[in-house]
């Protein structure tokens, strides 16, 4: 567990961190430079940039040293603001595969849309690349299983990008509730909310010529470009996307599990619609879905509400977990927490002060990415504990993939605890573990 004491010491040698990297940029030019992690980053559209950021502010271990992305556009835009940013040129690509043969690449970070996630993150432990790799680590629960194969039989390092993981904060109050700050924790809430717009309904329309439209789909089953998918609303597509769920609740449901100390799940049920627009927009925007596990597994519960169309705050908040116990509460987000006995007084809270959040920025720029990236360097450098390895991470990913699953069929599902949370006794739903792929393009380990 992380004292007080400990934390206002590691936000001040934060400070201090931060304060070298502005004065870094002409420095990793001259200095150490084949001492430092030398990074590629693939898929810079979004959150591309908050890797950029945690690069920068990393500079003293890490170093960018080339970009890949499919859109010209996108890619020259990105490569300017590195430059800008890091102090020098970072060398670009339209191809990530011919950045993969680089020798002067140690590690790739992922930041693409999710069903490339797994395939690009093994094609990279392939070439001898540790990963970080955004979450959702995968587009279905196969791949998941997949990629921890594939990490360990080569050996690398895959870090999921679950950075809330790394919070300062969030490691010292979950250390609190598993040395019973708050009794037996039993049942944990958590919530996203935002006011997303229509897609609309998209025509088939000419692929525009700064687009690789072949291998932005790559694995996917081939599709006509629509003039409403590309470079956001994917996420909104089953063939590519994951949903609200994958997309933010992933961070929350992480937390929670963490905080309750469970792994998969015996039960998911998952409730809710497409209801704030008739659109192409193929999974729900109102969802509530819930996970239990059983008396021999500690008799405990976890819920995730998202409402992606209506910003009404939960908690006073747009995002964030509570945590039940037998003694009292925890309520915990990104920016801080707050403790209450069991008839909700409140007895002790902690705020972030002058730091970035991730909710100040639209691609997550925060004191967060920057620590879960610094974790990884460690890693790779001096053997440091991940923060959240693949296997680890996984384990959330998958149950708000079964979520899906069971909101498309329709009716709770039973899991198998001791096999990654593999459906148990409904044929139909265990048709969706997996996915069709384009052929030629199926992962492999």
């Amino acid at each position: 567990m992380i004292t007080r004491r400990e934390f206002s010491k590691a936000a001040a040698l934060g400070a201090a961190g931060m304060a070298v990297a502005t004065t870094a940029k002409s420095y990793a030019q001259i200095v150490g430079a084949n001492d430092r992690v030398r990074f590629a980053t693939f898929g810079l559209n979004g959150r591309a940039y908050a890797h950029l950021s945690a690069l920068h502010t990393n500079a003293a271990t890490s170093r960018m040293v080339a970009c890949a992305d499919v859109e010209s556009r996108i890619l020259a835009k990105f490569a300017a603001e590195a430059e800008k940013e890091l102090g020098y040129a970072v060398e670009t690509a339209g191809d990530f595969r011919r950045v993969l043969e680089r020798k002067d690449v140690d590690a790739i970070s992922i930041a693409t849309p999710d069903h490339w996630h797994t395939p690009m993150a093994i094609l990279g432990l392939e070439a001898g690349k540790h990963v970080y790799v955004e979450k959702p680590c995968s587009h279905n629960p196969a791949e998941g299983a997949l990629l921890i194969a594939a990490q360990r039989k080569y050996g690398k390092l895959v870090q999921m990008g679950t950075q809330q993981r790394s919070s300062p904060h969030t490691i010292e109050i979950v250390g609190r509730i598993h040395d019973g700050e708050i009794g037996r924790a039993y049942y944990a809430k958590a919530w996203y909310v935002n006011t997303r717009k229509s897609i609309g309904h998209g025509q088939v329309a000419p692929v525009p010529p700064t687009l690789d439209w072949d291998l932005w789909q790559g694995p996917a089953p081939r599709t006509a470009y629509r003039d409403n998918v590309q470079p956001y609303n994917w996420h909104w597509f089953r063939v590519w996307g994951t949903g609200e769920t994958l997309n933010n609740g992933t961070h929350e449901v992480d937390v929670c599990r963490w905080a309750l100390e469970v792994d998969y799940p015996e039960r998911v049920s998952a409730q809710g619609g497409r209801y704030a627009f008739k659109d192409d927009w193929q999974f729900y925007d109102t969802l509530v879905t819930e996970y239990t596990w059983p008396d021999a597994l500690g008799n405990k519960a976890v819920a995730w509400e998202g409402r992606c169309c209506n910003g009404a705050k939960m908690q006073g908040r747009d995002r964030g977990s509570q945590i039940l116990g037998t003694t009292g509460s925890v309520l915990v987000d990104r920016d801080g927490y707050e403790v209450y006995d069991l008839n909700g007084k409140k007895t002790d809270e902690f705020r972030v002060q002058g730091e970035k959040t991730s909710s100040a920025d639209l691609v997550g720029r925060d004191s967060m990415t920057d620590a879960h990236f610094a974790n990884f360097i460690a890693g790779i450098t001096k053997g440091e504990k991940l923060h959240a390895p693949i296997e680890v991470g996984n384990v959330a990913v998958t149950m708000l993939q079964l979520s899906n699953i069971a909101w498309e069929v329709g009716r709770e599902l039973r899991l198998d605890t001791a096999d990654g949370g593999k459906i148990v006794g409904d044929a139909e739903a265990a048709r969706s573990w997996g996915r069709e792929y384009e052929k030629g393009w199926e992962p492999r380990v």
